[in-house]
């Protein structure tokens, strides 16, 4: 198979995958697949704050219970509160001898495939993030995590949020539409790459500061522009991003970095490993991307012995991502300002 055949049925590979995303993103949105979230925060001597929120399924709450060991006890009763997506249940707990040493059961966490975020900060600043699997469905709390739990978390959250952001996703698909270079290809990724590491790492540190919801609003916009840029190239036309896709790649990179800025903001980072944190979240969005390009890549021979792809298909493809893009764009304005 030579290069120019391997890449035109990655083209196809790229138009069937955009339309997977498309078809999940119809029915999950542009972030909706959502761990449940356990928060802790100390707020006096022995005394702890405690909101505990899961999803709603199908309009029914998560089947998991909370339960702590023997060393907890409630100061308040648990209230529930129901939100359009979850359930957000609040009390205060009491642990004479602090919070580090005991363990919190997910009492049904083990039937389900829902993770767990647990973040828990003390009065003295240290915060420690911890995913939990139903494969293990409990946590025993740290004075401090170790470097290596610290990469384990990080690294895997980022990657998640890139295969779970469909936004992400369809960008990174239409990048590979519009691109039909080897070469301009692995340049158009690398510039999308290390835009987007420089505004999460800026945002992160503080150093930078957008409001979310225009940040949102353009990511969903770049999708409409390059889904356009898809249709003209197939149609004979020509423009900068035609020509120089790195450089459109590099400039909307920087957009997508404050994206997922925000989703590093929702787990908290742990005090004293701000730098290890942020670099293990930054090489998990990569590795999702990675993993997320190779799929396509090494799909590509199977593909064709399956069907042969029309070349409408992608023009067809562009306009879909168009319209789902243009739709994830009116939404997020009408949340942002209404």
């Amino acid at each position: 198979m030579t290069a120019q055949h391997l890449h035109s049925a990655g083209l196809r590979l790229a138009t069937a995958v955009a339309m997977l995303v498309l078809a999940l993103a119809g029915t999950a949105g542009a972030h909706e697949i959502r761990p449940a979230y356990l928060q802790i925060d100390q707020v006096g001597a022995g005394r702890f704050s405690v909101l505990w929120r899961t999803p709603l399924l199908s309009g029914m709450r998560l089947p998991v219970v909370l339960q702590f060991s023997d060393g907890v006890e409630n100061v308040t009763e648990p209230t529930d509160r129901q939100l359009p997506d979850s359930v957000v249940e609040r009390r205060i707990v009491e642990a004479a001898g602090g919070l580090p040493g005991q363990r919190i059961d997910f009492v049904g966490l083990q039937a389900t495939i829902t993770d767990v975020l647990v973040r828990v900060k003390l009065q003295d600043g240290t915060v420690t993030t911890t995913l939990v699997r139903p494969s293990q469905p409990w946590i025993d709390i740290q004075a401090r995590q170790s470097p290596l739990e610290v990469v384990k978390v990080f690294v895997v959250s980022g990657i998640e949020h890139l295969l779970f952001g469909f936004d992400h996703l369809l960008f990174v698909a239409a990048l590979i539409l519009i691109v039909r270079r080897w070469g301009m290809l692995l340049k158009t990724v690398t510039a999308f790459t290390v835009a987007h590491s420089i505004t999460l790492t800026c945002a992160t540190l503080g150093w930078v500061n957008l409001p979310s919801g225009p940040v949102e609003i353009m990511i969903a916009f770049s999708i409409v522009l390059v889904g356009a840029e898809i249709i003209r190239m197939e149609r004979g036309g020509t423009s900068v991003v035609i020509e120089w896709p790195w450089i459109v790649a590099f400039f909307f990179g920087l957009l997508h970095g404050f994206g997922f800025a925000g989703a590093l903001a929702d787990f908290g980072l742990p005090q004293g490993d701000i730098p290890l944190a942020l670099f293990s979240f930054n090489v998990g969005v990569e590795l999702g991307q990675l993993m997320f390009i190779a799929a396509i890549l090494l799909a590509v021979s199977a593909l064709r012995r399956i069907v042969d792809v029309p070349r409408n298909a992608i023009i067809a493809s562009a306009y879909v991502i168009g319209i789902v893009a243009a739709f994830w764009t009116v939404e997020r304005l009408h949340s942002t300002f209404t």
